[in-house]
C-alpha cells in the first residue's frame, strides 16, 4: 500500500514538472502581446493627429530563447502596428550564464536596423548593456541613423520632448539633467528610462514615464505578483500602467529573460501608446 502511494505521488509530481515545463516553455517563447493604451495631453493641441509610441524593453538577445532571428520577426510585428515613434527601455542584450549561445554586438544590433517609424527609434541602455559592455554595442548602433542613443538628455520627436535617463539600477540616472534638457523645448514631456525607480522623483509636469527591468517579475504566481521584481519599489512599480499625481507610469514586462530562460505566469509584450489631444 505505502509503496503504491509513493509510486503514484511520484508520478503526480513528474506529471505537474511536465505541466509547468510546458507553461513556462510557451510563456517564454510566444509572440508579443500588444498592450494599448491612451493618454490624453493638453500639450497637443485641439484637432491634432495622435501620436504614437511602440515601447520595448528587455530584449535580451541571448540563446536559446532569443535568437538574432527571432528578434527579426519581433521588429517586423513591431513595425506592422506602424507606431509613429519606437521606443527602446533597454537592455539589449543578455550575458547570463545559462545561456546557450552569447552573441556578438553586431549581432544584437542588427535586427533593430529594421525598425521603420516616421520619428525613429530612441534608446537607453540598460544595466545588462553596460554589464556586457556598452561601447560595443554603442559603435554597432551608431551604424543605423535613424536609432538615437540618448543618456540624461532630451531631443524632439514630432510633438514629442523625449526625455531619456540612463540606467538607475547600475547608478548611471541623472533626472535632474534629463528634466533641465526637456525645459528648453516645448512640445509634449515623455520620459524613457530603463528601471521605473525614478518615477516618484519624476516632476508632475511630465505626464508619462516609459520604463521595464522588472519583466514583470518573469517568473510570476498564477494568481498576481512575483518573488523578485529588480524593484526597490517592490511590485509597486513593477508591471503595467500605474497612475499616480496626474503622471502615468508604462512598466513593459519585455521581450526576453535574465538569469533564467524562461517565463512562467508572464508573456513577453510590446506596448503601443497613443497621445492624443483632450476629447470633449
Amino acid at each position: 500500500m505505502a509503496k503504491t502511494i509513493i509510486r503514484r505521488a511520484v508520478v503526480a509530481a513528474l506529471i505537474l514538472a511536465v505541466l509547468v515545463g510546458a507553461k513556462a516553455w510557451c510563456d517564454t517563447m510566444r509572440a508579443p502581446v500588444t498592450q494599448q493604451l491612451v493618454v490624453e495631453s493638453p500639450a497637443l493641441p485641439a484637432g491634432s493627429p495622435p501620436v504614437t509610441i511602440a515601447l520595448l524593453s528587455d530584449i535580451h538577445v541571448a540563446g536559446p530563447d532569443m535568437p538574432p532571428e527571432r528578434l527579426a520577426r519581433i521588429v517586423a510585428q513591431v513595425n506592422a502596428l506602424k507606431p509613429d515613434l519606437v521606443a527602446i527601455a533597454g537592455d539589449l542584450v543578455s550575458e547570463k550564464r545559462t545561456a546557450s549561445h552569447i552573441y556578438t554586438a553586431a549581432e544584437v544590433i542588427a535586427p533593430l536596423g529594421r525598425f521603420s517609424a516616421p520619428l525613429g527609434v530612441v534608446l537607453v541602455p540598460g544595466n545588462h548593456d553596460h554589464w556586457f559592455g556598452w561601447e560595443k554595442l554603442a559603435a554597432e548602433i551608431a551604424r543605423y541613423p535613424q536609432i538615437k542613443v540618448l543618456r540624461n538628455e532630451a531631443l524632439m520627436a514630432g510633438p514629442l520632448v523625449i526625455g531619456v535617463v540612463d540606467d538607475d539600477f547600475t547608478g548611471r540616472a541623472d533626472l535632474p539633467a534629463t528634466v533641465a534638457a526637456m525645459r528648453s523645448r516645448t512640445g509634449v514631456p515623455v520620459v524613457l528610462t530603463h528601471s521605473p525607480d525614478i518615477f516618484p522623483n519624476v516632476p508632475v509636469q511630465v505626464p508619462l514615464v516609459l520604463a521595464g527591468h522588472t519583466h514583470c517579475g518573469q517568473v510570476a504566481y498564477p494568481w498576481g505578483g512575483a518573488p523578485a521584481t529588480m524593484s526597490d519599489y517592490g511590485d509597486l512599480y513593477a508591471c503595467g500602467v500605474v497612475r499616480q499625481h496626474g503622471k502615468v507610469l508604462v512598466t513593459s514586462a519585455g521581450l526576453g529573460t535574465s538569469l533564467l530562460p524562461l517565463r512562467l505566469f508572464t508573456h513577453p509584450e510590446v506596448w503601443l501608446i497613443e497621445i492624443r489631444p483632450p476629447q470633449r
